[in-house]
């Protein structure tokens, strides 16, 4: 096994087994000191006089993004939690039919540092609608590790939901203590995202500049991909201007990685899946008569009223074995292609060559093309020929070497996609709000959340991003209304995808004299709920229940309480270590005693890299236990045995000492020798929590 901080800290069953998320900021200490060993003392500190001799002399003047409170802010997106989810079986809906699809309920910066212990790296896709900085409800008040109070005090959680802080613009710190929200959850953000993965921010005026800051410096100005406009309509009560739009900041994990793979990003031009539809219906009428389904399809865009989509794709109205086609230029982009003779297939003398010269790569590739009836001649050999292009672009109709235009509708296809006409999205997005809030309330049966996003235009966005990937993994750590939950089923009924949503949300109450509490919800993360759930069951005069689920879990304090013990400063150390030993005990025989297996579990198998849509399965040969077999959905599954009992038969201690994946034990149910038997037996496979 590789022994590089890598290998070591990205496989969190190596680790040692404390309950803890990912310590982040000892793993980049870590490979700080296996590439530059020099830059430490004797006793593992980093010197920071070795490093600035590394970096030569420091500027003292410099562009520079600071704020108060901005180091606070890193440190906390790097330091371990001891939090932990429980399974919420009874708000779960369809849990054997979840298949990944999780809502979380609490505080999401703690979420995010669990995640990555089995998430990092596997997210395609992070869409986030963050509050707004608009000087009133401001509910993240980032204290759940406070030692001194626990988290329900530090934010006023009760059973009833949490108390809110205000952010006035009369505080000094009005920007500081929003930069200080959303940085910490930026960064651990960056570290669930996949090498070619994408993250998407809405954002007003207010913090458009700060976002664009923070987000330049976490991931890397070099990694702004665009900056979107969404126009949701016109106030006409402003005074000056009306402000009926907001931005959204689309950045990559890293933008080199999208070009290398040769990432090219379109979606379906409006109009043309009701063309390919009339289309099937006109085949089976005129089965191969090519010319008929011409006729038939001219008349067809002929009776379409003035504003129909599909009006605009009129020239698709040519049929051949392939489709409905239009023609497409023939030269390369931008002048400078090849050229070379391409002859008549009649008159057997060569074309014109276009000025701009051939826009397919070779002779070769334009035999082939001809040969695949997607090269058209004209009357003689006096003017080019043109290629076609198909609605549904042909697996072979483009070779990746061959120049592209900006009318080439195909270009954009995989080889081996079978999608419809293709077109580059733009930079605006043109949708009235009040479009989402009417969906909303026809769904929901009330006016229950103010501004929710349109869930149509996100998944247009997610569909859009992660292309092919119809397995993608999307997260939204500010789940709100559950718009982007909402957008990925969306996406799945309509394309038959496996796509997976985590939605994170805290619970934030909502005060009694708002239309949602009257309406009998008494927490923002209720709504998130409810609201997928009402997906899942269908909508409309004739509903369809889809075909998956979701499971819910929340944040908790950790089921370890061996944590908060803390030695005694008047004690020697072999006192502490005796009373720690005392306290261990004392603790785990009421931990277990008490706590229900599946509620350890969780935590367990979180914090050893098992993803939450893991399954188990009762290992019957072993009697004398209750021993499990646990087994997640990543593409390369994690599996483990456990047993969760307090005491362990020699029966079945021998079992688990030849087991070849994982094994997972109490520390409570070992004495020395059963451990030390492990450990020789099993090594590194061996985990005692």
């Amino acid at each position: 096994m590789s022994t590089t901080p890598d290998a070591l800290l990205n496989d969190p069953l190596d680790a040692p087994r404390l309950p803890l998320s990912p310590d982040v900021l000892a793993e980049r200490l870590a490979r700080l000191k296996h590439d530059f060993p020099d830059l430490f003392t004797d006793e593992g500190r980093l010197n920071p006089a070795e490093l600035q001799r590394l970096v030569g002399d420091i500027e003292t003047e410099r562009y520079e993004f600071r704020w108060h409170g901005k180091a606070d802010a890193k440190r906390r997106a790097f330091t371990p939690t001891t939090a932990a989810l429980n399974y919420d079986a009874a708000r779960s809906v369809n849990p054997g039919q979840a298949r990944g699809n999780l809502i979380i309920e609490g505080e999401n910066l703690e979420v995010l540092k669990l995640l990555l212990s089995s998430y990092r790296g596997q997210v395609k896709c992070i869409y986030i609608d963050p509050p707004y900085n608009t000087g009133k409800d401001f509910v993240y008040s980032d204290k759940y590790t406070q030692d001194k109070r626990p988290y329900w005090e530090a934010t006023g959680v009760t059973e009833d939901g949490v108390k809110v802080d205000t952010n006035t613009e009369t505080d000094g710190r009005y920007h500081s203590n929003w930069l200080n929200m959303i940085y910490p959850r930026l960064a651990v953000a960056r570290q669930l995202l996949l090498e070619d993965g994408v993250i998407m921010v809405s954002i007003d005026d207010y913090e458009i500049d700060n976002l664009r800051r923070a987000m330049d410096e976490v991931f890397g100005e070099e990694n702004h991909i665009a900056t979107l406009v969404w126009e949701k309509g016109r106030k006409n009560d402003a005074k000056l201007f009306s402000v009926g739009h907001e931005y959204m900041a689309v950045y990559a994990k890293d933008l080199q990685t999208l070009k290398d793979v040769k990432t090219v990003w379109r979606e379906a031009k409006p109009g043309a899946r009701e063309i390919w539809d009339a289309y099937l219906v006109l085949r089976k009428t005129h089965g191969d008569d090519d010319k008929a389904v011409e006729a038939a399809l001219t008349e067809w865009f002929r009776d379409l009223p003035a504003g129909s989509p599909s009006k605009k794709l009129a020239r698709y109205r040519r049929v051949d074995k392939n489709g409905p086609w239009r023609d497409r230029d023939i030269s390369w982009p931008g002048g400078g292609g090849p050229r070379y003779d391409v002859l008549h297939e009649r008159t057997k003398l060569p074309c014109k060559v276009p000025e701009r010269g051939w826009g397919i790569s070779s002779p070769v590739e334009m035999q082939r093309q001809i040969d695949l009836d997607l090269v058209v001649f004209r009357e003689d050999e006096t003017e080019p020929p043109f290629r076609k292009a198909h609605l549904r672009p042909v697996a072979d109709e483009l070779d990746p070497e061959n120049g592209l235009d900006e009318e080439d509708d195909s270009a954009a296809a995989d080889p081996d996609d079978a999608g419809l006409a293709m077109q580059v999205r733009g930079s605006c997005i043109y949708k009235q709000s009040q479009v989402a809030v009417k969906a909303l309330r026809k769904l929901m049966g009330a006016k229950v959340f103010p501004n929710p996003k349109d869930y149509e235009e996100l998944a247009k966005l997610i569909q859009y991003v992660t292309g092919a990937d119809t397995n993608a993994l999307v997260l939204d750590f500010f789940g709100g209304s559950g718009s982007t939950a909402h957008a990925v089923l969306k996406l799945n009924q309509d394309d038959g995808g496996h796509r997976q949503f985590v939605a994170v949300q805290l619970p934030e109450e909502i005060k009694p004299k708002e239309a949602a509490y009257k309406a009998g919800y008494r927490k923002i993360s209720d709504i998130t709920i409810d609201r997928v759930k009402r997906v899942l069951a269908g909508a409309g005069d004739a509903p369809q229940p889809l075909d998956a689920g979701f499971k819910v879990f929340k944040l908790v304090k950790s089921n370890f309480p061996r944590i908060e013990f803390a030695p005694d400063p008047d004690k020697t150390e072999a006192d502490n270590l005796a009373a720690l030993k005392a306290y261990i005990q004392a603790k785990e025989a009421s931990l277990f005693n008490v706590l229900p297996r599946e509620q350890i579990q969780d935590e367990v198998l979180l914090k050893c890299g098992f993803q939450l849509d893991y399954q188990l399965e009762r290992i019957a040969e072993v009697t004398a236990n209750e021993v499990w077999r646990a087994r997640d959905g990543q593409a390369v599954p994690r599996e483990a045995v456990l047993c969760f009992d307090t005491q362990l038969a020699a029966e079945t201690v021998a079992w688990l000492k030849i087991q070849s994946i994982r094994v997972i034990v109490l520390e409570a149910a070992l004495d020395t020798t059963m451990k030390w038997n492990l450990r020789h037996a099993l090594g590194s496979k061996f985990i005692a929590f």
